[in-house]
């Protein structure tokens, strides 16, 4: 039985690594800031700390493991990492930074970092797949971007000069349930999918910029068998992990539309669009034996009924007007 420790449990891709964790019987510790929002961690012991004191990272790691992975952070969908710069590049490098030292104070065995493919530039549509080597020359196109490629060269330096057995996989947009929905902080498909559900019927619902950038989403549960197989792998360099299928925000939107059931028209308005385009090479996590199950309609399928019964709940809860 491992000894694993997965520190922003609370979160949504947190709590879906403890449950694949829990799922083998290994033994799971979560720690995060609050418990998950909506549902219980299935972790065998769940601590709330906040991870930006390091006496609390050391509290975290106490009794020793044999896998750590590293997801606490503080981040959002385009409209939270657009204002919130300030907040991203303290918390989250402070988180890393802490938990850095502590883990390799700890002599822990395996840590995962999750990182993310905003460490790229802006990348026309029609241009060909960046490969992992293509963050440098370093040209992130947000803060957001800047942190995580800052926290990655912090981890590996605690790998070079402290022994750390480090492993730093690159997100791409991630989206499933138990995800936050609303609120400034829940990803395009989350928000997408909220909106189509709060129509009556058919309808329109507003998208920043009519939808026109093009991005790629990885389902959750391939997400998270990813970082599993990377961290329990050799592999020692950063590695991207998403989906080859790339749409524009407009066909998420059809999609999503076409599993409601209803025929959605796009408002176009103001809003932070981020990049023009994102396009990974996937040659070397798919080089250790992954590949994801699902395609973007087969994950948004499973999706989309969990937010729609978020959605019916809370108009359910509302007060009879008058």
């Amino acid at each position: 039985m491992r000894r694993i420790l997965v520190t922003g449990a609370g979160g949504f891709i947190g709590g879906h690594l403890v449950q694949r964790l829990a799922a083998d019987g290994d033994w799971v510790r979560g720690a995060d800031i609050a418990e998950p929002a909506y549902r219980p961690s299935p972790a065998d012991e769940f601590l709330t700390l906040d991870l930006r004191d390091p006496e609390n990272c050391r509290k975290a790691l106490a009794g020793g493991f044999d896998e750590v992975y590293q997801l606490a952070a503080d981040m959002g969908g385009m409209e939270f990492i657009s204002a919130a710069e300030c907040e991203i590049m303290r918390n989250s490098v402070l988180i890393n930074a802490n938990m850095a030292e502590a883990a390799a104070a700890a002599g822990v065995g395996r840590y995962f970092f999750s990182s993310s493919v905003c460490v790229y530039r802006d990348m026309a549509p029609s241009e060909a797949a960046l490969a992992e080597d293509g963050a440098y020359p370093a040209r992130p196109h947000n803060e957001y971007g800047w942190e995580k490629l800052y926290s990655e060269r912090l981890l590996s330096a605690y790998a070079r000069r402290r022994g750390l057995e480090a492993r730093i996989g690159r997100f791409e947009n991630c989206y499933g349930p138990y995800g936050t929905w609303r609120g400034g902080r829940e990803k395009a498909p989350a928000a997408i999918a909220r909106k189509i559900a709060e129509l009556a019927g058919d309808g329109a619902i507003e998208v920043f910029g009519g939808g026109r950038t093009v991005r790629t989403f990885v389902y959750v549960a391939d997400l998270v068998e990813a970082v599993v197989t990377l961290t329990r792998s050799a592999e020692t360099r950063p590695a991207n992990i998403g989906t080859d299928e790339r749409v524009e925000i407009a066909e998420l939107v059809r999609i999503i539309a076409g599993i409601a059931g209803k025929r959605v028209d796009i408002t176009a308005v103001d809003g932070p669009l981020g990049v023009a385009s994102r396009h990974f090479s996937h040659e070397r996590i798919r080089a250790l034996g992954w590949t994801p199950r699902y395609d973007l309609a087969a994950g948004l399928a499973e999706t989309y009924p969990w937010i729609a019964e978020q959605v019916a709940r809370c108009r359910s809860a509302r007060p009879p007007i008058g």
